[in-house]
């Protein structure tokens, strides 16, 4: 298949992406795709389609998890349940170079896409599948939401103050997965076309050399590896660290403090030669810089009550405007408690352009160029399709007549638009 309008300098230029996706994790894996210049064709049911279309309204009658995931793919909306939406799919296939998905435990198997039967019938398709808890386990046969997998990894407990436990308001159990497996996608794309490459010209076209992979990826791993210092932590130490709010059981003095004109100030410090600095620069405390029972990390996170009573007492005297440029000129981490609706005229995203306008099926709206900057490189920030907006004309690349298209429009097999003329 031919991607559509690829940017010559885009990095995954000519990579085709069929996802089978819902919710977050995978939406997020397909769209890091997307901005590096993939063809993302996401496969929908045709009733309703990715249910994260319907969380909410606020974006212009769109839901915002959807559009902050969805952009730059293209819809087909697809009856998976039929043998004629089936054929369909792997039509797609056949011609494309990763199968991301993450729907219910046992769904593709249900579907004649597991791994092994992938393997065998695509055998250059590098196939991810996100699920909750693995292919196997105790738990694998388990739904995972991203708050259930955050609190069965512990994540949970070390979130929010002792005795009330807290879920991050991110996502982050959904998102960091689907990181994962962009990553996974893009290492395997890399080995499969330098071994293609190593074969002589002949071997030079990916989709034949035989060098695929099939990729299982589960929420509730990459919470245990995020989780990684709290583990080592309790299986050395023998206990579990009270979560601290917007602290650190790790390092101190490190958190949140309030201001004399009625703001937040997030100070930290990470080494003994910080902690010197805040204690004689900028609290003008010596005695504590002299304390033997701060003199080392280890003393300061035992004795953290003292030393936040003494930096809000310094704090509560000033101005957050004064704090921080006394701590810049100290060379003291320091940062400003913003709730979300400051973060959105944020001067280090306004004044760095960061936001991009970007197409939606209600008209357009501001979205946030992805993290990465690569030089001589835009990210295309392509639209947020519509529920099959793409469908007629990707069946038409694949061949289908238009005669096709409407009989499987008519099964019930395909939905989106009615069919409009399609140049051949």
């Amino acid at each position: 298949m031919t991607p559509v309008d690829p940017a010559a300098a885009a990095p995954l230029a000519g990579i085709t992406v069929i996802a089978l996706e819902q919710a977050v994790s995978a939406p997020m894996c397909t769209r890091v795709l997307a901005d590096f210049g993939a063809r993302v064709i996401k496969i929908e049911n045709p009733v309703g389609g990715d249910f994260a279309r319907h969380y909410d309204d606020v974006v212009l009658g769109q839901a915002a998890h959807f559009v902050w995931v969805n952009r730059g793919k293209e819809s087909v909306a697809l009856d998976l349940k039929t043998d004629a939406g089936l054929d369909v799919l792997h039509r797609l296939l056949s011609g494309a170079d990763v199968l991301v998905s993450n729907l219910a435990p046992g769904a593709t198997a249900r579907l004649g896409l597991s791994p092994d039967e992938l393997a065998a019938r695509y055998p250059s398709l590098v196939a991810v599948e996100i699920d909750g808890f693995g292919r196997d386990g105790p738990l694998s046969h388990k739904r995972a939401y991203d708050l259930l997998v955050q609190a069965e990894a512990g994540v949970c407990a070390v979130t929010g103050t002792a005795g009330q436990p807290a879920k991050p308001g991110p996502p982050v159990a959904d998102a960091t997965t689907g990181l994962y497996a962009a990553l996974s996608i893009m290492m395997c794309l890399y080995r499969r076309d330098a071994k293609a490459a190593t074969g002589g010209p002949e071997r030079l076209d990916h989709l034949v050399s035989g060098e695929g992979a099939t990729i299982g990826i589960s929420l509730f791993d990459t919470m245990a590896e995020l989780m990684g210092y709290h583990l080592t932590y309790a299986r050395h130490a023998g206990v579990d660290q009270e979560p601290l709010g917007m602290s650190s059981p790790a390092v101190a003095p490190y958190g949140a403090y309030p201001t004399a004109d009625g703001n937040t100030v997030v100070l930290g410090t990470t080494n003994d030669r910080e902690w010197q600095r805040l204690a004689t620069t900028i609290l003008q405390r010596p005695d504590l810089a002299d304390d033997p029972r701060f003199r080392t990390n280890t003393g300061r996170t035992r004795h953290r009550a003292e030393l936040d009573a003494a930096i809000t007492a310094w704090c509560t005297r000033h101005d957050l405007a004064d704090i921080q440029r006394i701590a810049d000129e100290a060379g003291i981490g320091n940062a400003r408690y913003n709730r979300p609706s400051e973060v959105i005229s944020h001067p280090q995203l306004t004044q760095r352009n960061r936001w991009r306008d970007i197409d939606t099926p209600a008209g357009p709206i501001p979205s946030l160029l992805p993290p990465a900057v690569i030089a001589d490189y835009e990210p295309p920030m392509g639209p947020v399709p519509a529920l099959g907006a793409d469908t007629d004309r990707i069946l038409n690349e694949l061949g289908c007549t238009a005669e096709e298209i409407d009989r499987l429009r008519a099964a019930a097999v395909l939905g989106g638009p009615a069919r409009t003329e399609v140049a051949t």
